[in-house]
């Protein structure tokens, strides 16, 4: 069989997946926190049909060879931060710089960027899914006192300390929220929910209050929109879609060339 039909082959598939990974991106395009990834394609391995020459009594040769298609060579996600959403409610936060929430779900500790949360009726600040919130100091961020009916109203600070504010207008610290960093973000593995898993490549969270440690500040009150640039991925889908029209020409192509082969007898 001809190799430009296998050739073909492999270029419809990697830019389905050009396509797939666009389609998520435009498909996320108001989801709260998502950072938007891109394909990287790599060409596969090539036949060589002759080997380089030495230069010597006559000058050298290059070799000869034939590549045999393209693969997808990576996803990469771009953490780069996306623009600010008034709310005005007191639990959504926005985090300004690098860093992570991090949350537990369902016992397995998971990373977000995306700050829409909500008190429970016993006291924990919590994600949409029901995911808890961490403090700094391990464990799930136990705000109960705010129920009790001590404190009038709540608020928390650029550094992430959740503070009860009483009657009489003291403060009292009741706990700071955990963010966490990533010695390489690009590493972390997408769960779902808006949610992120530590993996080897990551390295290990580094956990601890925001404001500190290279952790970005937190702006109660907002939240941080999508990064998707949708003039850009709608570029994308153009080149996906005349990618995969390319190279199904190049299977209709040939084709038409083994057919005038089988025509030949």
């Amino acid at each position: 069989m001809l190799r430009s039909l296998f050739t073909g082959i492999s270029g419809l598939r990697a830019h389905q997946q050009m396509l797939d990974v666009t389609s998520n991106n435009i498909a996320n395009v108001n989801t709260t926190g998502y950072k938007s990834s891109s394909t990287v394609f790599e060409d596969t391995l090539s036949q060589t049909i002759a080997g380089a020459g030495a230069p010597a009594a006559q000058g050298g040769t290059n070799p000869m060879q034939v590549g045999l298609g393209v693969q997808l060579a990576a996803t990469e996600t771009n953490f780069a931060q996306g623009s600010s959403q008034y709310t005005g409610r007191t639990s959504d936060l926005m985090i300004n710089g690098d860093g992570f929430f991090q949350v537990k779900n369902q016992g397995q500790l998971n990373y977000t960027r995306a700050g829409s949360f909500q008190l429970d009726a016993i006291g924990h600040l919590v994600a949409p899914d029901g995911s808890i919130l961490q403090s700094a100091a391990g464990g799930d961020l136990d705000l109960s006192a705010l129920n009790s009916g001590t404190y009038v109203s709540w608020n928390i600070s650029s550094g992430g300390v959740v503070n009860g504010v009483d009657s009489a207008g003291a403060t009292t610290a009741l706990g700071t929220l955990a963010t966490a960093t990533f010695a390489n973000p690009g590493g972390l593995a997408k769960v779902g929910d808006s949610q992120y898993q530590a993996t080897a490549n990551s390295g290990a969270a580094q956990v601890g209050a925001a404001s500190t440690g290279g952790r970005g500040s937190l702006t109660p009150g907002y939240l941080e929109m999508s990064n998707v640039d949708l003039a850009g991925e709608l570029t994308n889908l153009i080149i996906s879609e005349r990618g995969f029209q390319a190279n199904s020409r190049v299977i209709t192509t040939s084709d038409e060339v083994l057919q005038t082969l089988v025509n030949l007898k």
